[in-house]
C-alpha cells in the first residue's frame, strides 16, 4: 500500500515527480525523477529511509550509491530492513545510471577511448544539485563525516573519484570490484602501470585528513593478468591503489580490504559483501 510517511515541498522544475511508499514496517522508499540539464536526462533517484524517519536529526548517516537501478540484484531492501530492524539510523540514496560508460569514470579525465567524458557532469549533478536538495527537503545534515559514497565496478571507480576530489562532502568510500584498470593508454599503445588514471590522481594528490577507504575484490573477478604475475588485474589494480594511498600517509586504520575467495564480478558476490561494508561504514 502506498502511503506518505513524510510530506516535503517539492522544488520544481528540479524534481519532476516523487512517488512514496512504505515497503515494510521498517523501511520507506521515495522514488524521485530529477531533471539534469548537463546530463540531458531525467535521473531516477531512490531514497531508502528507516521508518519512522525524523527530519532534521543529526543521527542519520547517508550513503550515496551508484547503480541504483541494480538494487534488486543487490538485495538492498532485505539488507536495509535487517539493519533498520536493529535500530541503525542511515539513509541510502541510490542513483540510477544512464549513459553509464560515459557518466562514470574519473571527473575531468576520460580514458584512452574518451570513455567517462560526462563524469564531471555526473559528479556536479550529485554534489551541487542532488545533495543540496536532500538537505533541504529531507532535513539531512549530510556533513562530510556522516556522508559516504559507494559503487560497483565502474560505479566504484566513480565513487572513489568523488570521494577523493570532494573530501569536504564525503569521508568514506566503498568500492566493490572497482574498475581501477581505467587508463590513458591501450595495451597495444605502450601501456605502463603509471597510465592508470585513478592511481595517477592519487599519486599526484595530497593527503586528505579524515578519509576512510573500503575495497572488495574477488579472486574470480576476471581472468586478465597483464603482467603475468599470477594475480588477476582486478586484485593487482586494487592492491596497487592501496599502495598509493599508503604512500600518501593512510594507514591500516584508514583502509580496509576484503578479498573474497571465488568472488566474481557480479551482484551475487557484491550482495554478500554489502552488509560487511555497511557494518564498517556505520561505525563512528
Amino acid at each position: 500500500m502506498s502511503v506518505s510517511p513524510f510530506n516535503f515541498r517539492l522544488k520544481k522544475p528540479f524534481v519532476k515527480q516523487k512517488l512514496v511508499k512504505q515497503v515494510n514496517p521498517n523501511l520507506a522508499l521515495h522514488s524521485l525523477l530529477v531533471r539534469s540539464g548537463r546530463l540531458k536526462r531525467k535521473v531516477k533517484v531512490d531514497v531508502y529511509l528507516p521508518f519512522p524517519f525524523r527530519p532534521y536529526s543529526r543521527n542519520y548517516q547517508c550513503i550515496l550509491l551508484n547503480d541504483g537501478q541494480d538494487a534488486e540484484q543487490l538485495k538492498l531492501v532485505d539488507t536495509l530492513t535487517d539493519f533498520y530492524q536493529k535500530g541503525e539510523k542511515f539513509v541510502v540514496v541510490a542513483v540510477h545510471a544512464g549513459d553509464r560508460i560515459n557518466e562514470y569514470g574519473t571527473s575531468g579525465q576520460p580514458d584512452y577511448k574518451n570513455r567517462g567524458w560526462k563524469a564531471k557532469s555526473y559528479s556536479d549533478f550529485v554534489i551541487h544539485k542532488l545533495l543540496p536538495y536532500l538537505r533541504m527537503h529531507y532535513g539531512l545534515f549530510m556533513e562530510s563525516d556522516t556522508s559516504y559514497v559507494a559503487g560497483f565496478s565502474l560505479g566504484g571507480l566513480s565513487a572513489m573519484d568523488m570521494l577523493w576530489k570532494n573530501p569536504d562532502v564525503f569521508s568514506k568510500v566503498g568500492v566493490f570490484s572497482g574498475s581501477f584498470w581505467w587508463r590513458m593508454k591501450g595495451l597495444e599503445q605502450g601501456y605502463h602501470d603509471s597510465d592508470r588514471i585513478m592511481h595517477q590522481i592519487i599519486d599526484k594528490g595530497k593527503y586528505k585528513e579524515g578519509l576512510k577507504f573500503w575495497f572488495e575484490a574477488g579472486t574470480k573477478d576476471e581472468e586478465m593478468d597483464r603482467n603475468n604475475n599470477g594475480i588477476i588485474d582486478a586484485i593487482d589494480d586494487t592492491l596497487d591503489l592501496i599502495k598509493s594511498l599508503v604512500n600518501k600517509g593512510y594507514t591500516n586504520e584508514d583502509i580496509t580490504y576484503l578479498e573474497i575467495e571465488g568472488g566474481e564480478h557480479n551482484f551475487n558476490t557484491w550482495s554478500q559483501a554489502f552488509p560487511k561494508f555497511l557494518n564498517w561504514a556505520l561505525v563512528d
